[in-house]
Order: structure tokens, then sequence, then C-alpha cells
């Protein structure tokens, strides 16, 4: 029985996701918590990694967590964001507005329907 590597993996995974492969870079640490596997992907593949709602990503951290469950080990994914990107942060559709630049009674008023 072939034990899988985890860094094999996800790096074979990814660089078939992704259409810049060079530019993927794994880093993997270990401690008392377990596996941590940093991935770093070129910019313009960041959606692809990521994927709908974050359904790739996901999807690749369960894999990764069966790998690790073979090999005894508990193994977490980090997807870095690329250098001089803006972080943006997931608000789900169904989800009620938590805050608005405007209040209701402001934007009213810019409409100006008088």
């Amino acid at each position: 029985m072939t034990i899988i590597d985890d860094t094999q993996f996800l790096e074979y995974v990814v660089k078939a996701l992704v259409e810049y492969p060079d530019d993927v870079k794994i880093k993997r640490t270990v401690d008392e918590m377990g596996v941590l596997m940093t991935l770093d992907v070129h910019p313009d593949d960041m959606g692809k990694v990521i994927g709908r709602m974050g359904n790739t990503a996901k999807a690749i951290r369960i894999l990764l967590r069966v790998v690790g469950m073979k090999n005894n080990a508990r193994v977490n994914l980090k997807i870095s964001e690329p250098l001089g990107s803006t972080p943006r942060s997931y608000v789900s559709p169904s989800a009620p507005a938590t805050s608005a630049s405007k209040s209701i009674d402001e934007a009213m008023e810019d409409l100006d329907l008088a």
C-alpha cells in the first residue's frame, strides 16, 4: 500500500485547476495542532481555486482531510491572499444586510421624489 503524501496530492489537484501551474507554491508546517498547508497561487487563479461560493476550496479541504486521516494526521489548508489584492468578504445572498452606508431616510432624500 502506498502512502499518499499530502503535499504532492495538493500540488497535483491545484496545478490541474489553474492556468499558471508554475506559480503554485505550497508551504507545509507541523505543530501540536496538526499539519497546516499554506497555498499560494497566481492572482488570476484565485477564483479557480476558491470556486463559486467557496465550493472548490471546501472540496479540496475535505480531500486533504481524507489524505491526512490515511496518514494519521490532521491536515488544514490556508489559501493565501495574493500580494496587492484587497481581501473580499463574502456575503450570502440570503443573509440579511447588517449595515448600510446610508439609512433608508437618507436614501429617500437622495431620490428627491417631491
